[in-house]
């Protein structure tokens, strides 16, 4: 099975040769997490299996959130600590996307650009809910950050989930089960405020003119309840450009992995030069400190004494949620026999070299 950091540890060098003086520090922080995820470099604990008689080590992850091995398991772990937001309700999920003419300028000012995207969105969907033409009330809003397609491509996009419901007052107020907002004018409102919060930081200039005529893409569709909803956002959230389990060979300067045709949701191939597959991973690294999950109107922090009465509201007209997922423990268990371990001691810690180190002498 090839792996992301097979690719980055057989290509990475000439990646650097290429693109040294142009590549950000968190990207080189990236290939160097990612090449050195559960090896020895980052310690770890020793481990004893009583039936091989055989000992076994397990080495720390790198803990980076665009590393695929560092990803897989923690969606539980957000579903069980997002059982305070859910609400017995028919849910929507609203997908927001950059269009095409702005992405180069996203691209060179991410931090800035996704954060304006985020707050201008969420204070439309805010804004237009209010309206009694359509739901009439303040509702809640979780939004995830997205930056690529299914083959890599650069495509800033951010899906908000939304119960179908509000608090007008002290009045509850509960959408259609198939409707929740016109996407239409939801648009155009979007764009306004995005042009405006461009125009306060100095970055309206940047932006090709054509872009404030063309009609933005905005998609709303209802997803089920509160628990299905979640399960199917969870993934969004912890999902790296691409998993290992995609990547099918890396030959003769190719890389080959398979992504799923949204249309006909079949499998089809892609290939690509190695040195471009690791240029369309790394456009989608995201910039340091940057939060890709954020919370508004009801399920905003300052508002929790809101969603609370919302609940109890809701819990007048209809059955309470189940719990998203139940915690299970498993103790660790011997590869080859299954048998739970003994617990030896941890592995002196190491620093790992640094990448130029890693990629033997590349500098930089």
């Amino acid at each position: 099975m090839t792996t992301l950091a097979d690719i980055f540890t057989r290509h990475a060098k000439n990646y650097l040769d290429r693109y040294a003086k142009l590549l950000l520090p968190s990207h080189k922080r990236v290939l160097r997490d990612v090449i050195l995820c559960r090896t020895e470099s980052l310690s770890g604990q020793t481990y004893f299996c009583q039936h091989c008689r055989e000992y076994h080590y397990s080495y720390h992850s790198c803990r980076n959130r665009h590393c695929p091995k560092c990803q897989n398991n923690k969606a539980d772990d957000w579903l069980d600590k997002q059982q305070r937001l859910l609400l017995p309700a028919q849910y929507f999920m609203a997908t927001v996307t950059a269009p095409e003419g702005l992405r180069a300028v996203f691209r060179s000012n991410q931090k800035v650009l996704y954060s304006l995207l985020f707050k201008t969105s969420a204070e439309a969907i805010g804004q237009l809910a209010l309206d009694r033409r359509f739901i009439g009330g303040k509702i809640g809003i979780l939004g995830v950050m997205q930056t690529w397609t299914r083959q890599l491509a650069y495509h800033p996009h951010i899906h908000y989930l939304i119960p179908g419901c509000a608090l007008d007052g002290n009045k509850l107020r509960i959408a259609k089960k198939d409707f929740l907002l016109h996407v239409k004018p939801l648009s155009i409102l979007i764009r306004a405020k995005f042009r405006d919060a461009c125009i306060k930081a100095d970055l309206f200039d940047l932006i090709p003119q054509a872009t404030w005529q063309q009609n933005w893409v905005v998609h709303i569709e209802p997803v089920g309840n509160g628990v299905a909803a979640l399960k199917y956002l969870a993934p969004y959230i912890f999902r790296v450009a691409i998993s290992d389990r995609n990547i099918l060979s890396d030959k003769n300067g190719k890389v080959t992995f398979r992504y799923r045709e949204s249309k006909t949701h079949r499998f089809r191939l892609c290939s690509l030069d190695a040195i471009t597959f690791i240029s369309r991973f790394l456009q989608h690294v995201l910039p340091k400190g940057f939060v890709k999950v954020r919370y508004y109107g009801l399920f905003a922090s300052q508002n929790r004494k809101l969603l609370e009465k919302v609940k109890e509201r809701l819990g007048q007209l209809l059955a309470p949620v189940k719990k998203i997922c139940e915690k299970i423990t498993k103790s660790f268990c011997c590869p080859k026999c299954g048998s739970p371990m003994l617990f030896m001691g941890n592995l002196p810690h190491k620093r790992g070299p640094p990448l130029n180190v890693l990629l033997n002498g590349s500098g930089f």
